[in-house]
């Protein structure tokens, strides 16, 4: 029986900066992924109206999905895995972007067993459902909740707004080469 991995996609298989350039743009700021030190953008915003920001990034969600930049060595390392592991993508985007986020995994020719929309950010129930065994994450209290209620280990992908302190089971990683890496150490064999 082979491992299965729960992973995230977005600030984990995709870039964390691929907010960035939308913000930007539609905002007339100049923030860089070094600016966001909270996962809640609008903190980066204070000159936002309330709600101002979600509706915008409801009405721009496609376009931005489907332009996001794949994290580097990501493509390369999930692939590698394909026959090894099993990849179950559990993301807290809704079924409105399926189309949108499924065409990008085959644009990107990005290996998967199973993609799973779930619109929030509570993924333990999709990841408890799917009995996952080792989870990769970039939202800080997620890597956390996941790690402690499922008792699996987490890769936290470094970024500025993640870098409160974590736990023992929750392991800090800046980039997929570390992720492999870890792999290669902790699940190299079939799961018994």
């Amino acid at each position: 029986m082979r491992y299965r991995f729960g992973i995230d996609i977005d600030g984990t298989v995709t870039c964390p900066t691929s907010l960035i350039p939308h913000i930007n743009e539609a905002f007339n700021s100049q923030l860089t992924l070094d600016d966001i030190k909270e996962y809640d953008l609008t903190s980066a915003l204070p000159h936002l109206e309330p709600g101002e920001f979600y509706t915008w990034f409801r009405g721009a969600e496609s376009k931005i999905y489907a332009s996001s930049p794949v994290s580097e060595n990501a493509r390369k390392i999930l692939n590698d895995w394909k026959n090894r592991y099993e990849l179950y993508y559990i993301s807290a985007r809704g079924q409105e972007v399926r189309d949108v986020t499924f065409d990008w995994f085959a644009e990107h020719a990005i290996a998967y067993d199973h993609i799973e929309l779930i619109g929030t950010h509570k993924k333990i129930q999709a990841a408890k459902k799917h009995s996952v065994d080792l989870f990769f994450e970039d939202k800080h209290d997620n890597a956390v909740e996941i790690s402690e209620e499922l008792d699996i280990p987490v890769l936290l992908f470094d970024t500025p707004y993640n870098r409160l302190p974590v736990p023992k089971n929750v392991i800090r990683v800046f980039n997929w080469l570390e992720a492999d890496e870890f792999v290669k150490r902790e699940f190299s064999s079939v799961k018994a």
